[in-house]
């Protein structure tokens, strides 16, 4: 029973996940970019200093000999990855930018390879040219020839690039292997993102960072449940289930969030939007199943 509850971790982070996506495209043409992420990492350190400024500074020996990766990470996943989603949400639907962050798992395994020295897997391999066929139909609204005509919303493109951001994100974590964890990497990563925000915020014009009864309620939801609550959930998940069956979770995020944006935005689900979006995902799960060595599958083949 213990280890079935424990599945809820996941499940509610992603749920949150998939709220976040809706508030994105709450905020475009609202807030700023740069401004709401300035605002929910104002918000995520207020509410983080309350019960980890003191265990932080009283391991500063350690977090000082990092502090250089700190940044680096904060920037990565908490202003590069969260600016880019908040403008990619201006012009595209949230169910697509969902489709997107959950290839992660599979462009982390891809950089893993490229980076880390990892073998690429014959489930990547296939996995990548399953995702990239579901990805093309997904653009192009089932029509594939039109993308050389029309090109594609600049939301899309901005979405991959997000999450290529976040699975650089992921790679460097297992990388650099800091002696830091849990909430304290998290604050300071946050800590190093709002000071790197923080002239971009100012660059932002008055109007697209003002506070009112509009935006508020988005910076509360970014600030508090998506960078505070999320991150608890997931991190209990993958302590007490692993990272990768936590990993799987990710399938759900379009599903939910396509749900939310029906009820809560007006999207229409398409066709195009189910059979690219499965496609894209199938191929994420196959890259999860099949781990066998592509090296070893050549020389058996030779």
């Amino acid at each position: 029973m213990k280890n079935k509850t424990a599945y809820l971790y996941p499940f509610f982070a992603i749920v949150l996940w998939a709220g976040n996506v809706i508030v994105s495209r709450l905020s475009a043409h609202t807030i700023g970019p740069e401004a709401i992420t300035f605002y929910r990492l104002l918000l995520a350190v207020a509410l983080m200093s309350a019960f980890v400024a003191r265990p932080a500074w009283r391991n500063r020996a350690v977090i000082w000999s990092h502090l250089g990766q700190f940044a680096i990470l904060g920037f990565l996943a908490m202003c590069l990855f969260q600016s880019l989603s908040y403008l990619a949400a201006e012009s595209t639907t949230a169910t697509n930018m969902a489709v997107f962050t959950a290839l992660t798992p599979l462009l982390t395994m891809a950089l893993s390879a490229l980076m880390l020295g990892e073998t690429p897997t014959t489930g990547m391999v296939g996995g990548g040219v399953l995702s990239l066929i579901g990805l093309i139909y997904l653009v192009s609204s089932g029509d594939p020839v039109s993308l050389a005509r029309n090109g594609v919303h600049l939301g899309d493109p901005l979405m991959f690039i997000a999450a290529l951001v976040y699975a650089l994100y992921g790679v460097l974590l297992k990388r650099w292997n800091i002696p830091v964890v849990g909430w304290q990497s998290t604050y300071m990563q946050a800590l190093f993102a709002l000071m790197i925000m923080f002239p971009a915020f100012l660059a932002t014009p008055a109007h697209l960072r003002a506070l009112n009864a509009e935006t508020l309620p988005l910076i509360a939801y970014a600030g508090g449940l998506a960078s505070v609550v999320l991150p608890f959930l997931w991190v209990r998940g993958v302590d007490i289930l692993g990272p990768n069956r936590c990993a799987l979770f990710m399938n759900l995020l379009p599903v939910l969030t396509a749900a939310g944006a029906i009820v809560l935005l007006g999207e229409p689900v398409r066709p195009y939007h189910v059979i690219g979006g499965a496609m894209a995902l199938a191929g994420v799960a196959v890259a999860e199943m099949f781990r066998r060595p592509l090296r070893r599958a050549s020389r058996v083949a030779g």
